[in-house]
């Protein structure tokens, strides 16, 4: 069985050495295409591959892609980004993946990406039959089909300076004049907004994006972020009303309901926080299913708001066991010291 790794590029002279040495073990194939670098992409580049190909950038990621998986000869094949990084324990995790692809049929493998606190499952390997076609012109996606594999060998983004220019917007703009977008699209396009802090575009476009068939787990995160832009134009009802939107389309999420216990502890309803923070701690991780998942939000967030919440209730009790709580969890955070030196003294 051959695996070829596939990647697009441009200008990442600063890290795509560090992806392909932890990556070149892995496959027995790299295809990089450059979209027009004028640093030493190319040439560091062809230090591991000799297939490196040059496409022209048209303000669309899906078609570059797609051009990446044109040249591949594999049986299967993965994608990274070039400031992505491949760690010796996943390293070996592929290892037994790629053993399971060769006693068994899959045409999708979903894998675990982090980045940002942030941890949720992407198509990462995908069977070179044809059926693998990229979509969308900017946060582009393959959407999973076939036989289905869920791995635990997980890539790890660490983002730079250019995951936060206006590229992806510019593009986003372009495209909503030229054509309708998808509910998926409407959601990447509103979170686009959110960013650059456009609160009121950004609302109306979500709004539209709920309004379609969109995918449920993009609704529920739509709905929190809908919930930010309405707390960034001061409307507190409204986005509290965002939130519990989410619960029309699945289980609750951790994240969703420690954005409520934020709410209430700002008003100084803190009863009504502790109640939401409470249910945050007995969340399940929907990772699975494609959530934007934050730990945290189901473990040391709620514990350390809880301590707060409490102590501002009188009830110094229930703030130190929930502290002691997040000592148990994690005793080495900032604000877990923090309080250990609080109720020390």
């Amino acid at each position: 069985m051959k695996i070829s790794l596939c990647m697009i590029v441009k200008d990442e002279e600063a890290c795509l050495a560090r992806c392909l040495e932890s990556a070149k073990p892995l496959a027995d194939e790299i295809v990089i295409v450059d979209t027009g670098s004028k640093d030493a992409t190319a040439e560091i580049a062809a230090r591991f591959t000799g297939h490196v190909y040059a496409f022209p950038w048209e303000d669309d990621f899906a078609k570059a892609r797609n051009v990446s998986f044109s040249h591949a000869t594999g049986d299967y094949l993965m994608w990274l980004d070039a400031d992505d990084v491949i760690s010796p324990e996943n390293a070996a995790r592929f290892l037994q993946l790629r053993r399971t692809l060769e006693e068994t049929d899959y045409d999708t493998v979903m894998c675990p990406y982090e980045t940002g606190g942030l941890r949720y499952f992407r198509e990462r390997v995908i069977k070179n039959d044809g059926a693998a076609k990229w979509q969308g012109r900017v946060h582009e996606c393959i959407p999973p089909h076939g036989k289905i594999l869920y791995s635990e060998f997980t890539v790890t983004h660490t983002p730079g300076r250019k995951d936060s220019d206006a590229r992806n917007l510019r593009i986003y703009r372009k495209w909503a004049a030229q054509e309708p977008l998808s509910g998926r699209d409407l959601f990447y396009y509103g979170r686009e907004l959110y960013y650059h802090r456009l609160y009121p575009e950004a609302i109306a476009i979500l709004e539209k994006m709920l309004a379609s068939d969109a995918w449920y787990v993009n609704k529920i995160e739509a709905c929190r972020v809908l919930s930010d832009c309405l707390l960034a134009d001061g409307e507190t009802d409204r986005a509290l009303e965002a939130l519990f939107r989410s619960f029309l389309y699945g289980e609750p999420r951790a994240s969703a309901l420690c954005a409520i216990g934020a709410i209430f502890k700002r008003q100084k309803k803190y009863r009504e926080a502790v109640y939401w923070y409470s249910q945050a701690l007995s969340c399940r991780d929907h990772t699975a299913e494609g959530d934007f998942e934050l730990p945290a939000c189901r473990g040391i967030t709620p514990l350390l708001e809880l301590v707060v919440c409490y102590y501002a209730l009188g009830d110094r009790e229930n703030a130190l066991l929930y502290h002691k709580k997040s000592e148990v969890l994690a005793p080495d955070h900032p604000s877990v010291a923090f309080n250990r030196k609080f109720f020390g003294s």
